[in-house]
């Protein structure tokens, strides 16, 4: 085959790409039906470019004809970059976790970037598997929301790739943490119920292998030892942060027999198990007990009673924490903060009737 047949043969080749079924259009295509140079072309896409009206103009004909979509991933990858960024969440079904999820993606995709959700199921091995992954699909950075994979770990794997984790206290290169207050939400919560009139409060806890639910209880007890209330352990019941749990831990409550006017439950998601659990015992919210959650998730005003809980902005935890991994992948210092904690009253919650 002689030299000057290959450009001819090529230009065929890119031609039947065209018009094969379902064959991608590519960008030198484009650069030739413009009748301008493919890296003219790669600039007007990228923004970068500083050419006549008329160019434009041909370049986006040309685009919207052939029907051409850029490919970001080979863009991505032409820098060194794969413009993805993995998050690790716990519980993909979670209202907290569903909320946290459409902040991340709304931030990452106005930058070009992808989020590539995977869950870790509140298991150590889970989210190992997860963070590997997600790591063998060349994510550029990583956001972590909870978990319970040791500090450590978290670390190391911070070595290779800037990292972003939520609820917990990390300081180490290429990795920044975002925690919510949340011993002084518990303590909110716990003081509003004391300041109704009521002294038996009942608690139900999360997993206490998590540190966010650590420090409700802290809180809880805090704000007891401050109104002078003894703290009875008869009235702590342990759940995972899960409506279940709520349910089977109000049960247990009542099975056992001490009596309580009020309960505070570490999260929203335990308070609605809690509300059907007394709705099967026959106790009324709030006449006979006030109930306060915590989280303050979408469909909390719409329980029945609306529910009265701590707020803590699910959506801007998740916006804060993309906006923290930008920050990160321009190699600059994340400013990301919380709203602080802030009690929400509804109508799950009423004065104590002497």
């Amino acid at each position: 085959m002689s030299p000057d047949s290959k450009p001819s043969k090529r230009r065929t080749r890119s031609t039947s790409k065209a018009t094969g079924a379902g064959a991608p259009v590519t960008l030198e295509q484009v650069a030739l039906k413009a009748g301008v140079s493919p890296s003219t072309v790669s600039r007007i896409l990228n923004g970068t470019a500083a050419v006549s009206p008329e160019k434009q103009q041909a370049v986006e004909d040309a685009i919207e004809q052939l029907g051409f979509r850029p490919n970001p991933v080979a863009r991505g990858l032409a820098g060194g970059r794969t413009l993805s960024v993995g998050v690790v969440t716990q519980t993909i079904s979670s209202p907290f976790y569903g909320e946290a999820m459409y902040g991340i993606e709304g931030v990452m995709e106005q930058a070009g970037y992808v989020p590539l959700f995977v869950s870790g199921n509140w298991q150590e091995a889970d989210e190992r598997k997860a963070i590997e992954t997600l790591l063998a699909r060349r994510v550029d950075g990583l956001i972590v929301l909870a978990g319970r994979l040791p500090n450590a770990a978290l670390l190391r794997y911070a070595r290779e790739l800037p990292m972003v984790v939520v609820g917990r206290q990390l300081r180490g290169p290429q990795i920044f943490s975002l925690n919510f207050e949340n011993t002084l939400g518990a303590r909110l919560a716990t003081q509003h119920l004391v300041d109704l009139g009521h002294r038996r409060i009942a608690f139900l806890s999360g997993d206490l292998a998590h540190g966010d639910a650590v420090e409700r209880l802290r809180g809880y007890e805090q704000a007891l030892k401050d109104s002078g209330i003894p703290f009875d352990p008869a009235l702590v019941v342990q759940g995972d942060f899960t409506e279940p749990s709520g349910l089977l831990g109000v049960m247990r409550l009542l099975d056992d027999g001490a009596p309580f006017t009020a309960l505070f439950a570490s999260n929203d998601q335990m308070a609605f198990g809690a509300l059907l659990a007394l709705h099967r015992r026959g106790l009324r919210v709030p006449d006979d007990i006030s109930l306060v959650g915590f989280d303050d998730v979408s469909v909390a005003k719409y329980a029945l009673p609306p529910l009265t809980t701590v707020r803590q902005s699910v959506y801007e935890l998740g916006t804060g924490a993309a906006r923290a991994m930008l920050a990160l992948l321009r190699a600059e210092t994340p400013s990301a903060n919380l709203p602080p904690p802030e009690l929400v009253v509804r109508e799950s919650t009423r004065r104590r009737m002497r």
